[in-house]
Protein backbone atom coordinates (compact mmCIF):
# COMPACT_ATOMS: atom_id res chain seq x y z
CA UNK A 1 0.00 0.00 0.00
CA UNK A 2 1.52 3.46 -0.93
CA UNK A 3 2.61 5.71 2.14
CA UNK A 4 0.00 8.81 2.72
CA UNK A 5 2.10 11.97 3.71
CA UNK A 6 -0.19 14.25 5.73
CA UNK A 7 0.25 18.07 5.28
CA UNK A 8 -1.31 20.51 7.57
CA UNK A 9 0.51 24.05 6.51
CA UNK A 10 -0.62 25.22 3.34
CA UNK A 11 -3.76 27.04 1.87
CA UNK A 12 -6.27 26.48 -0.43
CA UNK A 13 -7.77 29.79 -2.64
CA UNK A 14 -10.97 28.73 -4.60
CA UNK A 15 -10.99 31.01 -7.35
CA UNK A 16 -13.57 31.66 -9.51
CA UNK A 17 -13.61 29.85 -13.89
CA UNK A 18 -12.20 26.27 -12.97
CA UNK A 19 -11.89 24.22 -16.22
CA UNK A 20 -14.81 22.07 -16.47
CA UNK A 21 -13.93 18.55 -17.59
CA UNK A 22 -15.20 19.38 -21.00
CA UNK A 23 -13.21 19.92 -24.49
CA UNK A 24 -12.95 23.20 -26.52
CA UNK A 25 -11.27 23.38 -29.74
CA UNK A 26 -8.47 26.07 -30.36
CA UNK A 27 -8.29 28.52 -33.44
CA UNK A 28 -6.87 28.14 -36.59
CA UNK A 29 -3.47 28.89 -36.50
CA UNK A 30 -0.13 27.90 -38.31
CA UNK A 31 2.01 30.11 -35.82
CA UNK A 32 4.14 28.39 -33.40
CA UNK A 33 7.29 29.14 -31.60
CA UNK A 34 9.91 28.09 -28.50
CA UNK A 35 10.80 30.42 -26.26
CA UNK A 36 14.34 29.69 -24.54
CA UNK A 37 13.54 31.43 -21.30
CA UNK A 38 10.72 28.09 -20.86
CA UNK A 39 13.95 26.45 -19.45
CA UNK A 40 15.45 27.76 -16.90
CA UNK A 41 19.29 28.29 -16.69
CA UNK A 42 19.58 27.56 -20.70
CA UNK A 43 21.82 30.60 -22.37
CA UNK A 44 20.77 29.55 -26.09
CA UNK A 45 22.76 28.99 -29.20
CA UNK A 46 20.44 28.84 -32.37
CA UNK A 47 21.39 26.44 -34.79
CA UNK A 48 18.99 27.18 -37.02
CA UNK A 49 18.57 30.26 -39.80
CA UNK A 50 15.26 32.02 -41.29
CA UNK A 51 14.04 30.38 -43.93
CA UNK A 52 15.33 27.06 -43.04
CA UNK A 53 12.56 24.06 -43.10
CA UNK A 54 12.37 22.08 -40.01
CA UNK A 55 11.34 18.67 -39.18
CA UNK A 56 9.18 18.44 -36.20
CA UNK A 57 11.75 16.78 -33.49
CA UNK A 58 14.63 19.16 -35.43
CA UNK A 59 16.80 21.09 -33.24
CA UNK A 60 15.92 24.88 -33.30
CA UNK A 61 18.91 25.50 -30.15
CA UNK A 62 21.21 24.60 -27.85
CA UNK A 63 22.26 25.05 -24.52
CA UNK A 64 25.52 27.21 -24.39
CA UNK A 65 26.56 25.34 -21.01
CA UNK A 66 25.58 22.04 -21.87
CA UNK A 67 26.10 21.85 -25.67
CA UNK A 68 24.71 18.40 -26.11
CA UNK A 69 21.59 19.72 -25.23
CA UNK A 70 19.24 20.99 -27.54
CA UNK A 71 15.44 21.39 -27.82
CA UNK A 72 13.51 20.00 -30.30
CA UNK A 73 11.08 21.97 -32.71
CA UNK A 74 7.35 21.10 -31.72
CA UNK A 75 6.25 21.57 -35.54
CA UNK A 76 7.14 21.08 -39.20
CA UNK A 77 7.43 24.21 -40.85
CA UNK A 78 9.69 27.17 -42.17
CA UNK A 79 11.80 29.24 -39.25
CA UNK A 80 10.49 32.38 -39.67
CA UNK A 81 12.12 34.86 -37.50
CA UNK A 82 14.31 34.25 -34.54
CA UNK A 83 12.87 36.91 -32.24
CA UNK A 84 16.01 38.79 -30.28
CA UNK A 85 15.85 41.33 -26.97
CA UNK A 86 18.26 43.79 -25.15
CA UNK A 87 21.96 42.57 -25.65
CA UNK A 88 20.99 40.24 -28.39
CA UNK A 89 19.39 38.13 -26.13
CA UNK A 90 17.17 34.98 -28.01
CA UNK A 91 13.73 35.61 -26.82
CA UNK A 92 11.86 33.37 -29.95
CA UNK A 93 12.28 30.90 -32.65
CA UNK A 94 9.13 31.53 -34.47
CA UNK A 95 7.91 28.77 -37.06
CA UNK A 96 4.96 28.48 -39.45
CA UNK A 97 3.76 25.49 -39.34
CA UNK A 98 2.95 22.86 -42.60
CA UNK A 99 -0.57 22.06 -43.69
CA UNK A 100 0.86 18.30 -43.14
CA UNK A 101 3.26 17.68 -39.92
CA UNK A 102 6.55 15.71 -40.78
CA UNK A 103 8.47 14.07 -38.00
CA UNK A 104 12.03 12.84 -37.72
CA UNK A 105 12.09 9.06 -36.92
CA UNK A 106 13.98 8.25 -34.05
CA UNK A 107 13.03 5.11 -34.09
CA UNK A 108 11.20 2.58 -31.75
CA UNK A 109 12.97 1.79 -28.90
CA UNK A 110 12.30 -1.50 -26.61
CA UNK A 111 12.53 0.05 -23.18
CA UNK A 112 14.13 -2.80 -20.94
CA UNK A 113 16.73 -3.54 -22.90
CA UNK A 114 18.00 -0.05 -22.29
CA UNK A 115 20.68 1.20 -19.85
CA UNK A 116 20.30 4.39 -18.27
CA UNK A 117 23.41 6.21 -20.70
CA UNK A 118 21.08 4.82 -23.59
CA UNK A 119 18.19 6.40 -22.10
CA UNK A 120 19.79 9.83 -21.22
CA UNK A 121 21.73 9.69 -24.94
CA UNK A 122 18.08 9.07 -26.76
CA UNK A 123 16.44 11.75 -25.08
CA UNK A 124 19.26 14.12 -25.75
CA UNK A 125 19.05 13.10 -29.74
CA UNK A 126 15.64 13.82 -30.17
CA UNK A 127 16.11 17.32 -28.14
CA UNK A 128 13.87 16.06 -25.31
CA UNK A 129 16.40 15.63 -22.00
CA UNK A 130 15.72 19.91 -21.32
CA UNK A 131 12.64 19.31 -20.46
CA UNK A 132 13.90 17.81 -17.11
CA UNK A 133 14.32 20.19 -14.72
CA UNK A 134 17.05 19.62 -11.10
CA UNK A 135 17.20 20.83 -8.01
CA UNK A 136 19.28 22.42 -6.85
CA UNK A 137 18.82 25.66 -8.55
CA UNK A 138 15.45 24.69 -10.62
CA UNK A 139 16.89 24.88 -13.90
CA UNK A 140 17.00 22.24 -16.60
CA UNK A 141 19.06 19.13 -16.01
CA UNK A 142 22.65 18.49 -17.00
CA UNK A 143 23.17 15.11 -18.64
CA UNK A 144 26.97 15.07 -16.76
CA UNK A 145 25.54 14.66 -13.85
CA UNK A 146 23.94 11.55 -12.10
CA UNK A 147 21.29 12.42 -10.00
CA UNK A 148 20.36 10.44 -6.55
CA UNK A 149 16.75 10.38 -7.31
CA UNK A 150 13.66 11.21 -10.22
CA UNK A 151 10.74 12.80 -8.70
CA UNK A 152 7.34 13.15 -10.99
CA UNK A 153 4.49 14.56 -8.94
CA UNK A 154 1.26 13.99 -10.90
CA UNK A 155 -0.38 16.39 -8.30
CA UNK A 156 -1.38 20.15 -9.38
CA UNK A 157 -3.25 21.80 -6.60
CA UNK A 158 -2.34 25.29 -7.45
CA UNK A 159 -5.52 28.18 -8.21
CA UNK A 160 -6.96 26.58 -11.63
CA UNK A 161 -4.42 24.03 -12.22
CA UNK A 162 -4.68 21.77 -14.55
CA UNK A 163 -6.24 17.82 -13.42
CA UNK A 164 -3.79 15.56 -14.97
CA UNK A 165 -6.07 13.10 -14.53
CA UNK A 166 -8.20 14.70 -17.03
CA UNK A 167 -5.04 15.01 -19.11
CA UNK A 168 -3.96 11.64 -18.75
CA UNK A 169 -6.85 10.10 -20.29
CA UNK A 170 -6.18 8.31 -23.53
CA UNK A 171 -2.13 8.68 -22.83
CA UNK A 172 -2.30 5.68 -20.03
CA UNK A 173 0.27 3.88 -22.08
CA UNK A 174 2.50 6.55 -23.12
CA UNK A 175 2.81 7.57 -19.37
CA UNK A 176 3.60 4.35 -18.04
CA UNK A 177 6.26 4.12 -20.63
CA UNK A 178 7.55 7.49 -19.73
CA UNK A 179 8.30 6.22 -16.03
CA UNK A 180 9.82 2.95 -16.86
CA UNK A 181 12.23 4.94 -19.37
CA UNK A 182 13.03 7.16 -16.34
CA UNK A 183 13.20 4.28 -13.55
CA UNK A 184 16.34 2.73 -16.24
CA UNK A 185 18.11 5.75 -15.32
CA UNK A 186 17.81 5.98 -11.45
CA UNK A 187 15.30 5.46 -8.68
CA UNK A 188 12.04 6.98 -9.52
CA UNK A 189 9.47 8.09 -7.20
CA UNK A 190 5.53 9.02 -8.32
CA UNK A 191 3.74 11.04 -6.10
CA UNK A 192 -0.53 11.85 -6.05
CA UNK A 193 -2.91 13.46 -4.39
CA UNK A 194 -5.32 11.87 -1.83
CA UNK A 195 -8.23 12.38 -4.15
CA UNK A 196 -6.76 11.11 -7.41
CA UNK A 197 -7.90 7.50 -8.31
CA UNK A 198 -7.13 7.24 -11.71
CA UNK A 199 -5.85 3.65 -11.78
CA UNK A 200 -3.23 4.22 -14.20
CA UNK A 201 -1.47 6.50 -10.87
CA UNK A 202 -2.44 4.17 -8.23
CA UNK A 203 -0.71 1.17 -10.27
CA UNK A 204 1.65 2.46 -11.82
CA UNK A 205 5.12 0.11 -12.35
CA UNK A 206 8.54 0.26 -11.76
CA UNK A 207 8.34 3.61 -9.39
CA UNK A 208 7.41 4.41 -5.52
CA UNK A 209 4.16 5.55 -4.60
CA UNK A 210 3.16 8.45 -2.13
CA UNK A 211 0.39 9.92 -1.39
CA UNK A 212 -0.06 13.21 -0.17
CA UNK A 213 -3.14 14.48 1.59
CA UNK A 214 -3.01 18.32 2.60
CA UNK A 215 -3.74 21.61 1.25
CA UNK A 216 -1.96 24.06 -1.85
CA UNK A 217 1.15 23.59 -2.04
CA UNK A 218 1.35 19.98 -1.28
CA UNK A 219 1.57 19.02 -5.10
CA UNK A 220 4.90 20.95 -5.57
CA UNK A 221 7.33 18.51 -6.31
CA UNK A 222 10.19 20.90 -4.04
CA UNK A 223 7.70 20.06 -1.13
CA UNK A 224 7.29 16.41 -1.64
CA UNK A 225 11.14 16.04 -2.20
CA UNK A 226 11.68 17.83 1.22
CA UNK A 227 9.57 15.41 2.67
CA UNK A 228 11.01 12.14 1.16
CA UNK A 229 14.69 12.99 -0.28
CA UNK A 230 15.97 16.06 1.20
CA UNK A 231 18.88 17.56 -0.84
CA UNK A 232 21.73 18.35 0.71
CA UNK A 233 24.71 20.53 -0.64
CA UNK A 234 26.61 18.24 -3.88
CA UNK A 235 23.31 16.21 -4.57
CA UNK A 236 21.06 16.27 -7.46
CA UNK A 237 17.39 15.23 -7.85
CA UNK A 238 16.05 15.75 -11.31
CA UNK A 239 12.02 16.62 -11.36
CA UNK A 240 9.55 15.69 -14.00
CA UNK A 241 6.92 17.46 -15.10
CA UNK A 242 3.91 14.51 -15.35
CA UNK A 243 3.28 15.80 -18.92
CA UNK A 244 7.24 15.79 -19.84
CA UNK A 245 7.02 11.82 -18.59
CA UNK A 246 4.25 11.46 -21.60
CA UNK A 247 6.25 13.27 -24.38
CA UNK A 248 9.29 10.50 -23.10
CA UNK A 249 7.26 7.98 -23.41
CA UNK A 250 5.67 8.80 -26.98
CA UNK A 251 9.37 9.20 -28.23
CA UNK A 252 9.88 5.60 -27.49
CA UNK A 253 6.32 3.68 -28.25
CA UNK A 254 6.48 5.91 -31.58
CA UNK A 255 9.91 7.11 -32.35
CA UNK A 256 8.44 10.79 -32.70
CA UNK A 257 8.91 13.85 -30.77
CA UNK A 258 5.18 14.43 -30.17
CA UNK A 259 4.28 17.63 -28.26
CA UNK A 260 0.56 17.82 -27.84
CA UNK A 261 -0.71 18.17 -24.81
CA UNK A 262 -4.04 19.22 -22.71
CA UNK A 263 -4.55 22.13 -20.98
CA UNK A 264 -6.85 23.70 -18.67
CA UNK A 265 -8.36 26.99 -20.05
CA UNK A 266 -9.60 28.75 -16.77
CA UNK A 267 -10.09 32.25 -15.12
CA UNK A 268 -13.35 34.37 -14.97
CA UNK A 269 -12.38 35.98 -17.69
CA UNK A 270 -13.11 33.13 -19.92
CA UNK A 271 -16.23 32.61 -21.29
CA UNK A 272 -16.66 28.86 -21.28
CA UNK A 273 -13.49 27.37 -18.93
CA UNK A 274 -12.79 23.97 -20.15
CA UNK A 275 -9.87 21.79 -21.35
CA UNK A 276 -7.99 22.27 -24.90
CA UNK A 277 -5.83 20.21 -27.17
CA UNK A 278 -2.99 21.86 -28.36
CA UNK A 279 0.92 21.75 -29.00
CA UNK A 280 3.54 23.29 -27.25
CA UNK A 281 4.57 26.65 -28.60
CA UNK A 282 1.47 27.68 -29.78
CA UNK A 283 0.14 31.03 -30.42
CA UNK A 284 -2.03 32.13 -27.26
CA UNK A 285 -4.00 34.38 -29.75
CA UNK A 286 -5.35 30.94 -31.39
CA UNK A 287 -5.77 29.49 -27.81
CA UNK A 288 -7.66 32.58 -26.65
CA UNK A 289 -9.60 33.39 -29.63
CA UNK A 290 -13.89 33.71 -29.06
CA UNK A 291 -13.11 32.11 -25.19
CA UNK A 292 -12.47 35.72 -23.68
CA UNK A 293 -15.27 37.64 -22.18
CA UNK A 294 -13.71 40.76 -23.52
CA UNK A 295 -9.75 41.86 -24.06
CA UNK A 296 -9.65 45.45 -22.09
CA UNK A 297 -8.36 45.22 -18.04
CA UNK A 298 -7.81 41.63 -18.42
CA UNK A 299 -4.62 40.20 -17.64
CA UNK A 300 -3.42 37.18 -19.68
CA UNK A 301 -1.11 34.23 -17.80
CA UNK A 302 1.22 31.82 -19.43
CA UNK A 303 -0.26 29.69 -16.42
CA UNK A 304 -1.83 29.69 -13.47
CA UNK A 305 -2.58 33.23 -11.15
CA UNK A 306 0.71 32.38 -8.74
CA UNK A 307 3.44 31.13 -10.68
CA UNK A 308 2.74 31.59 -14.39
CA UNK A 309 3.70 35.03 -16.49
CA UNK A 310 1.63 37.62 -17.49
CA UNK A 311 1.72 37.83 -21.00
CA UNK A 312 0.30 39.33 -24.17
CA UNK A 313 -2.06 37.33 -26.56
CA UNK A 314 0.61 37.56 -29.41
CA UNK A 315 2.21 35.35 -26.95
CA UNK A 316 2.88 31.57 -26.82
CA UNK A 317 2.30 28.67 -24.67
CA UNK A 318 5.38 27.79 -22.69
CA UNK A 319 6.87 24.66 -22.81
CA UNK A 320 6.42 23.73 -19.35
CA UNK A 321 2.42 25.20 -19.24
CA UNK A 322 -0.44 23.56 -17.84
CA UNK A 323 -2.91 26.11 -18.20
CA UNK A 324 -3.31 29.40 -19.58
CA UNK A 325 -5.48 31.62 -17.06
CA UNK A 326 -7.31 35.06 -17.73
CA UNK A 327 -8.47 37.10 -14.16
CA UNK A 328 -9.31 40.79 -14.14
CA UNK A 329 -6.13 43.00 -14.13
CA UNK A 330 -8.44 45.86 -11.87
CA UNK A 331 -6.87 48.48 -13.48
CA UNK A 332 -10.14 50.09 -13.66
CA UNK A 333 -11.30 49.36 -9.83
CA UNK A 334 -12.16 52.20 -7.65
CA UNK A 335 -12.98 51.77 -3.98
CA UNK A 336 -14.46 54.29 -1.70
CA UNK A 337 -12.86 53.75 1.68
CA UNK A 338 -10.58 52.04 0.25
CA UNK A 339 -9.34 48.29 3.36
CA UNK A 340 -11.75 50.15 5.92
CA UNK A 341 -14.87 48.24 3.78
CA UNK A 342 -16.41 44.96 4.49
CA UNK A 343 -15.77 43.42 1.12
CA UNK A 344 -17.52 40.65 1.21
CA UNK A 345 -16.74 39.40 -2.51
CA UNK A 346 -12.43 39.77 -1.00
CA UNK A 347 -10.32 36.97 -0.16
CA UNK A 348 -8.73 37.27 3.32
CA UNK A 349 -5.89 35.08 5.21
CA UNK A 350 -6.23 37.23 8.28
CA UNK A 351 -10.25 36.97 8.40
CA UNK A 352 -10.01 41.17 7.73
CA UNK A 353 -13.16 40.79 5.45
CA UNK A 354 -16.34 39.22 6.34
CA UNK A 355 -15.90 36.57 3.76
CA UNK A 356 -14.66 34.00 6.18
CA UNK A 357 -17.92 33.27 6.96
CA UNK A 358 -19.48 31.80 3.87
CA UNK A 359 -16.62 28.96 4.39
CA UNK A 360 -14.31 27.32 2.00
CA UNK A 361 -16.70 26.24 -0.69
CA UNK A 362 -17.07 30.24 -1.81
CA UNK A 363 -15.59 30.93 -5.23
CA UNK A 364 -13.61 34.53 -5.32
CA UNK A 365 -13.12 36.64 -8.97
CA UNK A 366 -9.78 38.20 -7.32
CA UNK A 367 -7.92 40.46 -9.49
CA UNK A 368 -4.18 40.90 -10.32
CA UNK A 369 -3.73 44.07 -7.96
CA UNK A 370 -1.55 43.56 -4.43
CA UNK A 371 -3.48 46.41 -2.88
CA UNK A 372 -0.38 47.98 -1.35
CA UNK A 373 3.27 49.28 -1.85
CA UNK A 374 6.40 47.06 -1.22
CA UNK A 375 7.61 47.59 2.94
CA UNK A 376 9.95 46.86 5.25
CA UNK A 377 9.70 43.07 5.99
CA UNK A 378 7.33 42.29 9.24
CA UNK A 379 8.67 38.68 10.86
CA UNK A 380 5.24 37.65 11.76
CA UNK A 381 5.77 33.73 11.21
CA UNK A 382 3.12 33.92 7.99
CA UNK A 383 5.57 32.49 5.47
CA UNK A 384 6.33 29.80 7.78
CA UNK A 385 2.10 28.83 7.88
CA UNK A 386 1.89 28.60 4.13
CA UNK A 387 5.19 26.67 3.07
CA UNK A 388 5.08 22.86 4.47
CA UNK A 389 8.69 22.54 4.41
CA UNK A 390 11.33 22.09 7.36
CA UNK A 391 12.87 25.33 6.71
CA UNK A 392 12.81 28.88 8.05
CA UNK A 393 11.72 30.73 4.88
CA UNK A 394 11.48 34.37 6.47
CA UNK A 395 15.14 33.86 7.50
CA UNK A 396 16.54 32.56 4.48
CA UNK A 397 14.66 35.33 2.58
CA UNK A 398 16.59 37.69 4.12
CA UNK A 399 19.71 36.17 3.74
CA UNK A 400 19.16 36.15 -0.19
CA UNK A 401 18.40 39.85 -0.17
CA UNK A 402 21.63 40.67 1.90
CA UNK A 403 23.66 38.11 -0.20
CA UNK A 404 24.67 35.94 2.65
CA UNK A 405 26.18 32.69 0.88
CA UNK A 406 26.74 30.79 3.77
CA UNK A 407 23.57 31.52 5.65
CA UNK A 408 21.76 30.67 2.67
CA UNK A 409 23.31 27.21 2.20
CA UNK A 410 22.35 26.84 6.05
CA UNK A 411 18.75 27.73 5.79
CA UNK A 412 18.27 25.21 2.54
CA UNK A 413 18.17 27.39 -0.52
CA UNK A 414 19.51 23.83 -2.28
CA UNK A 415 16.12 22.59 -1.10
CA UNK A 416 13.96 25.01 -2.56
CA UNK A 417 12.41 26.65 -6.23
CA UNK A 418 10.74 29.86 -6.75
CA UNK A 419 7.38 28.42 -6.86
CA UNK A 420 7.77 26.64 -3.17
CA UNK A 421 7.05 30.65 -1.91
CA UNK A 422 4.12 31.74 -4.32
CA UNK A 423 1.50 31.13 -1.68
CA UNK A 424 4.12 33.05 0.82
CA UNK A 425 3.81 35.74 -1.86
CA UNK A 426 0.75 35.86 -1.73
CA UNK A 427 -0.13 36.20 1.87
CA UNK A 428 2.63 38.67 2.13
CA UNK A 429 2.17 41.85 4.32
CA UNK A 430 5.13 43.47 2.75
CA UNK A 431 4.34 42.42 -0.66
CA UNK A 432 7.63 41.29 -1.44
CA UNK A 433 8.20 39.64 -4.82
CA UNK A 434 9.68 36.49 -3.07
CA UNK A 435 9.82 34.44 -6.56
CA UNK A 436 12.07 36.83 -7.89
CA UNK A 437 13.96 37.02 -4.65
CA UNK A 438 14.20 33.46 -4.79
CA UNK A 439 15.05 32.82 -8.39
CA UNK A 440 18.00 35.38 -7.47
CA UNK A 441 19.80 33.77 -5.07
CA UNK A 442 19.48 30.70 -7.10
CA UNK A 443 21.29 32.08 -9.80
CA UNK A 444 24.00 33.54 -7.46
CA UNK A 445 24.58 30.49 -5.57
CA UNK A 446 24.64 28.71 -8.75
CA UNK A 447 27.12 31.17 -10.32
CA UNK A 448 29.36 30.92 -7.27
CA UNK A 449 29.54 26.54 -7.46
CA UNK A 450 30.29 26.36 -11.31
Amino acid sequence: MANVIKLRKGLDINLKGKAAEDKVAPGLTDDFALVPDDFPGVVPKVIVREGDHVLAGQPLFADKINSNVSFASPVSGKVTAVERGERRKVLAVKIVADARQEYVDFGVREVSELTGDEVIEALLHAGLFGYINQLPYAVSASPSVHPKAIFVSAFRDMPLACSFEFELKGNEKDFQTGLTVLSRVEKTWLNIGIHQQSQALRTAENVELHIFDGPCPAGNVGVQINHLCPVNKGEVIWTVDPTTVIFIGRLFNTGKVDLRRTIALAGSGITRPAYMDVKVGMSLGAILEGNMVRSDHVRIINGNPLTGRRVLDHAYLGAHTSEVTVIPEGDNVHEMLGWIMPRFKQFSTSRSYFTWLFGKSKEYDLDARIKGGERHMIMSGEYDRVIPMDIYAGYLIKAIITGDIDRQEQLGIYEVSPEDFALAEFVDSSKLPLQKIVRDGLNLLRKENA
